[in-house]
């Protein structure tokens, strides 16, 4: 098994574990029923009250992000969305609201027990401008030149073939069509241990791409207006308390980890 494979089987192990949780009831471990001390600062916070109840709140229970792509995509109504990775589907029924009945929202995810979970949230929605579709980051089943937006919630940072994505994404997009989605970015050195932690891909963390490594793969794939935005930076206690959810209890890692994570939201144009 290559690492690519081997990554992408705990990460669908672990996707499919939470989806199961919600589905049963348990909740999410940021959901609003349960303390907030389980949740780690990365998937913590995302969602405004108002935003929260829009969307049913096993859609939110299951949210396992890093950002909020919805909000800073500057959706229009009639457009036709992408959101890579859709979980139980929280980010794609935010977009459907925004691009309206004229605009579509697709969601991709390559779990079933997540695919089902959405399904459940999109019929509790009411909307008829969503669907769901199974498959992977790194073959997108969409047609060249059909969709206006890509977002994405920390998902590409799990992926062990990131310049497959974004040529997918870009492939799918049209011209003028943007790339928006919220991932993990790193600033400086991360430690060997923190890289090689099959647990810490599928929090998104080990898996992160540098800033510059992201704008160079984003200008290989064929994006021009490239842009990287922090929306919340890393630092020791924040470390702390996301490695000790993950079970690890390093105190040195903490320190090489202090301020080099970033959640960011990038940006780029298809010309």
């Amino acid at each position: 098994m290559n690492a690519s494979t081997e990554i992408k089987d705990v990460v669908r192990q672990k996707y499919g574990q939470a989806a199961v949780s919600v589905s049963a009831g348990q909740g999410g471990c940021c959901s609003t029923t349960r303390a907030t001390s389980c949740c780690d600062p990365i998937t913590s916070n995302l969602y405004d009250p108002a935003q929260a109840g829009e969307v049913p709140e096993k859609a939110l229970q299951a949210s396992l992000g890093c950002g909020n792509p919805t909000a800073l995509a500057e959706l229009k109504p009639g457009e036709t969305v992408l959101d890579l990775g859709s979980g139980g589907g929280i980010d794609v029924l935010l977009s459907a609201k925004r691009v309206g009945p004229t605009g579509k929202a697709y969601g991709l995810d390559m779990t079933d027990e997540m695919l089902a979970l959405a399904e459940e949230n999109r019929r509790k929605s009411g909307l008829t401008n969503v669907e769901f579709l199974k498959g992977e980051i790194e073959n997108l089943p969409l047609p060249d030149n059909s969709v206006d937006v890509i977002i994405s919630n920390c998902v590409i940072n799990l992926s062990g073939d990131k310049d497959r994505v974004l040529k997918e994404a870009f492939r799918v997009l049209r011209p003028g069509g943007r790339f928006a989605v919220s991932d993990v970015v790193v600033r400086g050195e991360v430690p060997a241990a923190v890289r090689k932690s099959m647990e810490l891909w599928v929090g998104c963390v080990a898996g992160a791409l540098s800033d510059r490594d992201y704008i160079d793969k984003l200008a290989g794939a064929g994006f021009q207006n490239i842009g990287i935005e922090v929306t919340r930076a890393y630092g020791a206690d924040d470390a702390r308390a996301f490695l000790a959810t993950e079970g690890v209890d390093e105190e040195a890692l903490v320190r090489d980890v202090d301020d080099k994570f970033a959640s960011a939201f990038v940006r780029a144009v298809k010309p």
